[in-house]
């Protein structure tokens, strides 16, 4: 399966490194455009300074890891697509160009079913495109998400509750699942 990943669920780092390992387990091809890159970067460097160089690291690492995952797409084709927020259109573009099977975002009312349908991609949300792989056991999101949650431990230096961390990163129903 194809998953095109918006910037909002590229940032913040948790829903990544969740979603990213998810991926590296096997269960979906990540993909993205550097437009969806470079709105990350833009919204990670409005969090202060230095934010914008650690964003630009990750979107490094990010790239090495997953050389196939970024995609292009013509410009023009941007003009023939049609959605609420005229802004998405590359987004849209990007899940066409990348034979998406899926555009994972958050901001579902901009991306209407039925304009997505024209184009054979489904709409989906990370909380429910993750409890999906953590209900079929097709990948192990326990163990996945027991591995981020300790690494956000380290980095923090504090405890961090694996439900209260889900739901902080938008993931509510894993986290009820899992916890």
């Amino acid at each position: 399966m194809r998953v095109l990943l918006d910037a909002c669920i590229l940032f913040p780092t948790v829903l990544r490194e969740i979603l990213m390992a998810t991926a590296s387990a096997g269960g979906y091809q990540p993909l993205w455009s550097e437009k969806i890159l470079a709105e990350w970067r833009h919204a990670a460097a409005r969090l202060g300074e230095g934010a914008d160089d650690i964003a630009g690291a990750e979107i490094a690492l990010l790239n090495a890891n997953w050389p196939k995952a970024q995609v292009a797409f013509d410009i023009a084709d941007i003009e023939t697509l049609t959605l609420p927020d005229r802004n998405d259109r590359h987004v849209l573009a990007a899940a066409i160009a990348g034979q998406a099977d899926v555009l994972l975002t958050r901001n579902l009312r901009d991306f209407p079913t039925r304009v997505l349908a024209r184009h054979n991609i489904l709409r989906r949300d990370p909380d429910s495109f993750l409890l999906d792989f953590a209900h079929s056991g097709e990948v192990d999101m326990a163990a996945i998400t027991a591995t981020i949650q300790t690494r956000t431990e380290e980095i923090s230096g504090r405890d961090q509750p694996l439900r209260p961390l889900l739901k902080r990163a938008g993931l509510p129903r894993l986290g009820k699942f899992l916890g």
